[in-house]
């Protein structure tokens, strides 16, 4: 049986956990069944201070999550069409979250494929943020999920070495978008973008 995250894995700091999550298995128990995979592609938000994070302009309705204990989900929507899921952590009412960024398909890969209509073996089944959602059947009803109450979940899991760059799409952050916050595993071909070596 797969080893469960406990919540201590969650109460660590951003880019500690962002790092340490790379490898992890992420999964989503669902009428249509188990479907996951081993995150390798992950960023880390930094909350109010960070002017990429959304919680740059304060506690919002959409934000509020982000504020909560940690190892619950933050889920937003990327250019008002793709779900993308994002994990909060360290401690209460400090806003600060994980993307995970891509995923490579392990658990009920067939299902996954299927629902982004490609063939289990395609390495876009879920390399990005929307693309993994889609494939997990993430969306809005998983915002505020808590990770150690199912039904989503991260499993223990192994990777390879673990590279660093700044973090993608995010220009309109000054600085900030310069910072090296952005943890992949090198050499995967599910990592989204490059750089992947």
């Amino acid at each position: 049986m797969p080893l469960k995250l406990a919540r201590e894995f969650y109460q660590q700091d951003v880019l500690r956990c962002a790092r340490a999550c790379v490898g992890k298995v992420l999964v989503h128990r669902g009428p249509a069944g188990t479907v996951g995979g081993r995150i390798v592609e992950t960023e880390a938000y930094r909350g109010e201070e960070d002017l990429a994070c959304h919680a740059a302009r304060g506690r919002t309705a959409r934000t509020e999550a982000m504020y909560g204990p940690p190892g619950h989900v933050y889920m937003f929507l990327l250019y008002g069409m793709h779900w993308a899921f994002n994990i909060v952590v360290g401690p209460r009412d400090h806003p600060h979250a994980i993307l995970i960024r891509a995923l490579e398909p392990t658990v009920g890969v067939a299902v996954m494929a299927r629902r982004r209509g490609l063939s289990p073996g395609d390495r876009r089944v879920a390399n990005g943020p929307g693309k993994l959602c889609a494939a997990l059947g993430l969306d809005r009803r998983h915002y505020g999920a808590d990770l150690c109450a199912g039904p989503v979940e991260l499993w223990e899991g192994a990777h390879g070495r673990v590279g660093r760059s700044p973090r993608i799409n995010v220009d309109y952050a000054g600085a900030w978008a310069a910072r090296p916050w952005r943890f992949f595993e090198r050499g995967n071909p599910y990592v989204s973008v490059p750089p992947r070596d």
